[in-house]
């Protein structure tokens, strides 16, 4: 139930729509009453089937009272004054004139406030995945280190359409069919008393029985939902590594892979199924087990003159508690489809739940430029147990370049990944300006920084999109400025539509070299006073690497740089190179004075002019 509410709450914003949802639903409720019961006691008048009492008592205007009675004797007697003026026939035009209105007013009615839930649904469902996919993108990068990509996708798609079809469909259920039970129940109370608490006793067996099996069907949901997941992981992992899964002959292996999980769904979806299916039937037999009971019990009241109710009355009875009968079907068909959206809600609610460990403080401040330093102080930094950096103490000048080389592993990349704050230290802080990164506001932060990784992380979307990622208002010029410092426009205008060619899923059809220029071009459009180069031509084969490295040369030029490098010959000419093993700084200096040092340096530099 608390799922339930807390989805409901999405649609807190458009409370309007509850109003008019209720009011719309109750007059068609009120007007669907109309047509049962005021159609018996209609053709009762009509043929004559009433003593000579009750007809004296139809043609005399009843004294007004606050109660049903009052209403039913106004109604039979303005329609005895129209069988004696129009005769039987126009009374029976009236008649069905009436029931043709009412029934066209509870379709009408119900139209409505069908229209209105839909308009909250759509609401809802909005908000609900705008809510989960912002809350993904707030999240620190250690938590999609320890989540599976396919499960986080699932959730933000096939979980928030389950809840869609399963929990907010059933709001007109849970609104509008409750209300349509306790309007009729109203209506059999006042005609038995007796005979409606008999009722009341007897169902709720059926009830027991149905709650049961949605707790069940609830259990299998969530197992459900996490195999999904699973699919849609392999799904990402299978399309993403095609090239590797063909080259590797691991078709096979992956199908078998593959085929495992959807195997494992259809089981669970099959014992949803069983489960799912029993509840319809089981909630039909229950219903007519007790119309049964009814039939039989009130019918030996009337046939022995136990019962306040004549015979025509204990048929309007029956077929009023008929009426019953398909919406108390229709809340037993959601309570055993609504389990499997609950699930989904509460998968959903557990990734909204989940705290950033990176935000921003209370009083955090805004960094408005960059003109000093960046320090280390003693930074230490751990994934979960594993320590990689240890009391790293580093100082990075403004307008200086500096290098960080050693062994894979190291820790390299996890230094630069703290300096725009993807992660915090363990132990110490960095400061930027004398300013704790902890303490300012992370958004001011990585406005300073450009960043250009190993990866070339560009999207299916044109070649100017890509380029003015980040800076939607960028003009043309500006960015075929930046394509040029970045040896990109030349290639660009030999595509088909120069700079508006869409270049496929993550730049497939672009080369490495050709992707990576992007990527550089991207950081030059942002112009930012520090730049995080991250292997960034490591990947390149040796025409594209010397493009690349001339346009990095060009991006670096009057700026801070950070460069993680693997070839040690494009960082020679840096104001400082570092070299860190197992998490700490072993040695440091320019490029002539490591190599006379003789250690690790200079032995990789060794390693790699042999190959």
């Amino acid at each position: 139930m608390k799922t339930y509410l807390r989805i409901l709450s999405f649609a807190r914003p458009y409370g309007e729509y509850i109003p008019q949802y209720l009011i719309f639903t109750t007059l068609s409720i009120i007007f669907g009453l109309v047509n049962f019961t005021m159609l018996i006691p209609l053709l009762e008048v009509l043929f004559n089937q009433v003593d000579q009492e009750v007809q004296q008592e139809i043609v005399s205007k009843p004294e007004f009272a606050f109660n049903i009675d009052y209403i039913v004797s106004l109604f039979n007697y303005h329609f005895s004054n129209i069988i004696e003026e129009f005769g039987k026939v126009g009374a029976l035009i009236f008649i069905c004139s009436i029931i043709l209105t009412s029934v066209f007013l509870t379709n009408l009615f119900k139209y409505i406030a069908g229209l209105t839930l839909a308009k909250i649904r759509a609401r809802v469902i909005k908000k609900l995945r705008t809510r989960i996919f912002d809350q993904v993108s707030r999240l620190h990068l250690g938590y999609f280190s320890n989540e599976r990509k396919g499960d986080v996708m699932s959730r933000i798609t096939n979980d928030v359409q389950e809840v869609e079809s399963s929990v907010v469909s059933t709001l007109k259920v849970v609104f509008r069919d409750p209300a349509t039970i306790i309007g009729f129940f109203a209506v059999l109370f006042f005609m038995s008393f007796k005979l409606t608490i008999f009722t009341l006793i007897v169902m709720p067996i059926s009830g027991t029985i149905i709650s049961e099996i949605t707790k069940r069907l609830k259990r299998k949901a969530t197992q459900s939902q996490e195999s999904l997941g699973r699919i849609v992981n392999i799904l990402d992992e299978t399309l993403s590594g095609m090239r590797i899964v063909k080259a590797f002959n691991a078709r096979e292996w992956i199908g078998e892979k593959f085929g495992e999980e959807v195997d494992r769904y259809a089981k669970i979806n099959v014992s949803m199924a069983r489960k799912q299916e029993a509840a319809s039937p089981l909630s039909e037999f229950m219903g007519v087990s007790v119309v049964t009971g009814i039939l039989l019990y009130g019918g030996i009241l009337v046939l022995n003159d136990n019962s306040a109710l004549a015979a025509s009355e204990f048929l309007t009875y029956i077929i009023l508690f008929s009426q019953i009968l398909p919406p108390a079907k229709s809340i037993s068909n959601a309570l055993s489809s609504i389990q499997r959206g609950l699930a989904s809600g509460e998968r959903i609610f557990k990734t909204i739940d989940t705290l950033p460990q990176i935000e921003d403080k209370e009083d955090a401040v805004e960094i408005e430029g960059f003109h000093k330093d960046i320090q280390f102080d003693h930074v230490s930094f751990a994934y979960e147990d594993e320590h990689v950096l240890k009391e790293i103490n580093l100082q990075i000048e403004k307008g200086k370049t500096v290098a960080i080389v050693g062994p894979s592993g190291g820790g390299k990349s996890t230094i630069a990944d703290l300096i725009p704050r993807f992660y915090d230290p363990v132990g110490g802080k960095i400061l930027i300006d004398g300013i704790a990164l902890t303490d300012a506001k992370i958004d001011s932060v990585r406005k300073l920084m450009g960043i250009v990784t190993q990866e070339s992380i560009l999207f299916n979307d044109t070649i100017f999109n890509n380029i003015a990622f980040g800076k939607p208002e960028a003009s043309e010029e500006e960015v075929i400025n930046a394509a040029k410092i970045a040896n990109a426009h030349e290639f660009i205008l030999n595509t088909p539509q120069q700079y508006q060619t869409v270049i496929g899923e993550r730049g497939t059809k672009l080369s490495g070299g050709q992707r990576q220029r992007l990527s550089i071009a991207r950081a030059v459009l942002k112009n930012p006073p520090i730049l995080i180069l991250d292997e960034a031509t490591s990947a390149l084969d040796s025409e594209s690497e010397k493009l690349v490295q001339e346009a990095l040369t060009n991006l670096m030029k009057n700026r801070t740089s950070i460069v993680i490098a693997h070839r040690l010959s494009t960082i020679q000419h840096a104001d400082e190179i570092v070299v860190v093993q197992k998490g700490e700084i072993i040695e440091r200096g320019k490029h002539e004075q490591l190599v006379e040092m003789g250690g690790l340096y200079y032995k990789l530099t060794e390693m790699q002019t042999v190959s």
